[in-house]
């Protein structure tokens, strides 16, 4: 299977369980991969034949900017489901979100959830 990768997504969001959070806000970093057939867009160079990595990044921005969620579990969960149901091409979707400023005494980098999600998996 073929494969889109749409890195490092950068998005202000409201998410968390500490009040700090859903009043301050943090930054989040996306990472995204569609799993489709590429062939067909290869051989005719046609935009409608792929998926639209425009449209795909304004649906993440969108939910990550515009929604509130305690678990990135679930921020991903969302994510994973709009790209699904709204790109019919797309046959599995992996996503990573990084939260790099997590509220936790340490030095990391960031901590992150990844999840994959096929298409069947929602028809169930």
């Amino acid at each position: 299977m073929d494969k889109i990768l749409m890195n490092g997504m950068m998005f202000y969001g409201y998410h968390g369980v500490l009040e700090e959070e859903k009043e301050l806000g943090q930054r989040f970093i996306v990472d995204v991969i569609l799993y489709t057939d590429l062939k067909k867009a290869g051989k005719t160079d046609n935009l409608d034949c792929t998926v639209n990595y425009k449209e795909v990044y304004e649906t993440i921005k969108r939910i990550v900017e515009d929604e509130r969620y305690n678990l990135l579990e679930a921020l991903a969960e969302r994510i994973c489901e709009d790209i699904l149901r709204l790109f019919g091409t797309v046959l599995k979707v992996n996503v990573k979100i990084k939260k790099p400023e997590t509220p936790v005494a340490g030095i990391f980098d960031y901590f992150a959830v990844q999840i994959e999600r096929e298409r069947d998996y929602f028809n169930e």
